[in-house]
This record gives structure tokens, C-alpha cells and sequence, in this order.
């Protein structure tokens, strides 16, 4: 990417949105001038423990300025229930902090750490995207996901339906 931001979109989190969460992270960003940005989206309190977190601060929207972020924390340590959803505008002096990272969460390198260590330097701000996310790394989000997608076509969304009534009894 050399010297330009990017986008990283993580392949096992499928999100369904319109218009799409990328257009809709690349609004924030162009709104906010730059800086790093986050799709996040809300889970049980329960969850948290699963997922990176951030704490928010300046909503404008559904956009609002990181003042925090924590992976994987225990519920009392969580800022908030705003997950981080596997979707990232980052600068590309991510690289650098990364070839530095230490092991994190689970014993890998995590880039929320990275970013953690980027974000003393450089704005993160996260948009609350509208729309679904479907996390394929478990069978149950894959499945879900590619029926959701198959229900919103009008060639075969009949025809799944029917089967799934059949299926279902």
C-alpha cells in the first residue's frame, strides 16, 4: 500500500448493509479529514469478552472519535458493548507498529493492539454502520449468511423459501 491508507475487510465477517459498510466507513472518513476508522456494531454485555472494544466519545450520528480501546476484555473492563466488526480504514504506519508487536489475546498478534499503539498518535474514530454483520468463522454465521444473502435475490428467493418451509415442516 506504500504510503496511502487502506482498508482492511477481515474474510470471515461477511457484512450486509446499503449502501455498503465500506462506503459507510469511507464517509466518516472523509468527514473527519482523514485518521483511522472502525466499523464497530453492539453485542450482549455478556459477549464482550470475545471481541475487541472501543470506548466512544463525540458522537455525532452514528460516527464518534475512539478515546478507548480494549481486546478482549472481561466485562468490567469494557468501555462499552461497541464491538470492533473486522472492518478498518488504517494508515500505513500500522506496518511499522506491527513488525514491533508483541503477542496479545491468545497468544497472537493482535492489530487492536497495534492500533492501540497507533491511536497515541493518530485520530481513530468508528462509525456504528447500519446494516448486519454475519460472522462465517462459526458453521451457524456462515449458514445464516448465505441464506440472508439468497432471501434479498429475486431469482431464487422464492424457491429457498419453499424449501425452507419444507424443511422447517
Amino acid at each position: 500500500v506504500g504510503d496511502e491508507p487502506f482498508a482492511v475487510l477481515l474474510p470471515d465477517m461477511v457484512m450486509h448493509a446499503r449502501p455498503g459498510c465500506l462506503k459507510q466507513m469511507i464517509d466518516v472518513y472523509n468527514a473527519n479529514g482523514g485518521g483511522n476508522v472502525i466499523a464497530v456494531e453492539e453485542v450482549p454485555w455478556e459477549q464482550v469478552h470475545r471481541y475487541g472494544i472501543v470506548g466512544a466519545k463525540d458522537w455525532k450520528g452514528n460516527a464518534f472519535a475512539i478515546d478507548r480501546m480494549v481486546e478482549k476484555p472481561k466485562r468490567e473492563d469494557a468501555p462499552s458493548n461497541l464491538i470492533i466488526s473486522g472492518r478498518y480504514i488504517l494508515q500505513p504506519e500500522i506496518f511499522g507498529i506491527l513488525e514491533n508487536q508483541q503477542t496479545g489475546a491468545g497468544g497472537e498478534i493482535q492489530l487492536t493492539d497495534a492500533m492501540i499503539t497507533l491511536s497515541k498518535t493518530q485520530p481513530f474514530y468508528a462509525v456504528k454502520f447500519e446494516g448486519r454483520s454475519y460472522d462465517c468463522g462459526s458453521k451457524l454465521g456462515f449458514l445464516t449468511a448465505n441464506i440472508a444473502y439468497a432471501l434479498k435475490r429475486k431469482d431464487i428467493a422464492p424457491e429457498l423459501r419453499e424449501e425452507l418451509k419444507a424443511l422447517l415442516g
